[in-house]
């Protein structure tokens, strides 16, 4: 008699998990691949238009800007945000809880949204502008092209260094630093002998994200660019342009994107593995309080630079009060909340649309995030490394190309999606998902094999195991990653902006929408609810976690 086969819950979730990141991942991509060597009439394999981006000047000049933008942004927020991170850890800061969660709240509005707050106070008509010329006689330099760019992305992104150092420094033993004082080591010797060599795995993979990031970012561009177009403004331009479309040259563009980051993304990695180390801290640092004059100076260098990365969001609170025009464009004398009362009687679907689908994402998030972690670190086999692999994927394609590679994929009458909350709620899951998945693993490879081992002995299943033993355990770990996920959701523009539709629109399309059409009220309005969302998902993050504090 032939044996009956045990079912294996962990090898059908594999096999599930695979299967939902080769439909929605790698078909797409497969997708926008084939349309980019494919003649737009013949239907031919061609390399025309790789030939045709790479020979003529203007579309290669976008690949230059992109680069000095990503490159330019990756050096002003190391020197923003490395030694930002040592004076947090070394020194005793007054308010460092909420410190942390202004630094936080710096970075978690979309960077085209601090684009348009920068031109109201930078801008031609700016109100610092006009200040500043009327006191001194003075024009400052201008606030678009390059210089306009270089300043909204670096103050977006300085946070994301801040907190990929932070975490590393939780993990210096205090004894290092203890012993090279001992050598007469200290100050800025001991910050670039020390402590940065220890850090520098975690610098590398905080510049990786950086640039991956200031290379990916169209909203800002396309915003404050005026004639310094990038590359993803190219893709998008090509793909929904007013003058006129070439899919299958938007769908080369993509592919160049994706093998651009990818080769950075093998650099780094590279690097990495070069300067890798593992450290446990078994005394953590223990901060000083500095003296009295070198005390004042980190604290004006700490909130100053937060002040300053915090001031378009507050400008754009302020302007959300004020009284404008019937038709929302232009501002008035006084207060009103004429801007609120507007968006919540005309556009509440927008902001009921932001919570059910950035909702529906964060649950799924959550679910695959868990299961992912498990396989990769409980159940080590080629198909799990598999799926740990492409997972990762996600951080070397640009927001446009997933938003374009799921438009090619689903616009058919098969699997219908495109236009729906479906397909946006697969594109912020496979974008997002990374974030909860390495918190999520983070946690897990620290719980002991033994436990789980010890509730499967007493008698509980697979799945039991993980959901009344291994899943608690890993409830802060979880809990960080998916705050995380959940913020990026919220401000999410680069696909939602290819992917919406009348009955899916966000609030960043929404803002996007409001500022082009120059309803500014309104604008100022949503970006300002979108920061209420982004406030109270770290006050929850606050309340719950043990220390309070997020590190990458």
């Amino acid at each position: 008699m032939k044996k009956k086969r045990k079912f294996d819950f962990w090898v059908i979730a594999s096999l599930v998990i695979l299967g939902l990141y080769l439909l929605f991942m790698v078909y797409p991509l497969f997708k926008i691949v084939r349309q980019s060597v494919l003649d737009e009439k013949t239907g031919e394999f061609t390399m025309r238009y790789f030939i045709k981006f790479f020979s003529q000047p203007y579309y290669f000049r976008t690949l230059i800007n992109s680069f000095k933008v990503a490159i330019a942004a990756c050096v002003l927020s190391l020197i923003l945000g490395v030694p930002l991170a040592y004076l947090y850890n070394m020194y005793e800061i007054k308010g460092r809880k909420t410190l942390q969660m202004l630094i936080i709240l710096s970075s978690m509005s979309a960077p085209f949204i601090g684009a348009y707050a920068w031109v109201k106070l930078l801008g031609r008509a700016g109100v610092i502008t006009k200040f500043i010329k009327a006191i001194t006689g003075i024009t400052i330099p201008s606030i678009y092209g390059f210089n306009g760019i270089l300043l909204v992305l670096s103050l977006k992104l300085f946070p994301l260094v801040f907190l990929y150092v932070s975490g590393a420094m939780k993990n210096v033993d205090n004894s290092l630093l203890e012993a090279s004082a001992n050598m007469g080591i200290s100050g800025a010797k001991r910050f670039f002998k020390v402590v940065l060599p220890l850090c520098m795995p975690s610098i590398l993979a905080a510049t990786l994200m950086v640039f991956m990031r200031a290379i990916a970012d169209f909203g800002t561009p396309l915003m404050i660019g005026e004639g310094y177009t990038t590359f993803p403004v190219i893709i998008y331009n090509e793909y929904v342009g007013e003058v006129g479309t070439n899919h299958n040259f938007a769908s080369a563009i993509a592919v160049l994107a994706i093998l651009i980051t990818l080769g950075f993304f093998l650099i780094q990695r590279y690097l990495t593995n070069r300067n890798s180390f593992s450290m446990s801290a078994m005394h953590h640092i223990e901060r000083t309080k500095a003296k009295p004059v070198m005390n004042i100076l980190i604290h004006l260098y700490a909130y100053g630079l937060v002040a300053i990365a915090l001031l378009p969001q507050v400008y754009l609170i302020y302007l959300s009060f004020r009284k404008t025009n019937p038709g929302g464009e232009v501002f008035q004398p006084g207060f009103s909340l004429d801007s609120y009362r507007y968006v919540f009687d005309r556009m509440g679907n927008t902001i009921w649309n932001t919570i059910r689908i950035c909702g529906s994402a964060l649950i799924l998030i959550i679910a695959l995030a868990v299961l992912i972690s498990y396989l990769t670190v409980r159940r080590r086999n080629v198909l799990n490394a598999c799926i740990d692999t492409l997972s990762m994927v996600p951080y070397i394609i640009p927001g446009a190309v997933v938003g374009i590679s799921l438009i090619l994929a689903f616009n058919n009458p098969v699997l219908p999606l495109v236009g729906t909350a479906t397909i946006m709620i697969v594109s912020m899951c496979i974008r997002r998902i990374p974030y909860t998945i390495r918190s999520s693993v983070a946690i897990l490879a620290q719980i002991p094999l033994s436990i789980d081992e010890a509730a499967e002995s007493l008698g509980a299943g697979k799945v039991k195991t993980l959901l009344k033993v291994t899943l608690p355990m890993m409830f802060s770990g979880v809990f960080a990653g998916a705050v995380m996920s959940w913020v990026t959701l919220i401000t999410e523009l680069s696909s939602s902006l290819l992917l919406y539709s009348f009955r899916t629109q966000t609030l960043n399309v929404a803002v996007y929408k409001a500022v082009g059409n120059g309803t500014d009220g309104r604008a100022c309005a949503l970006a300002t609810i979108v920061t209420v969302f982004t406030v109270i998902s770290l006050l929850i993050f606050n309340k719950i976690s043990k220390d309070g504090e997020i590190m990458l």
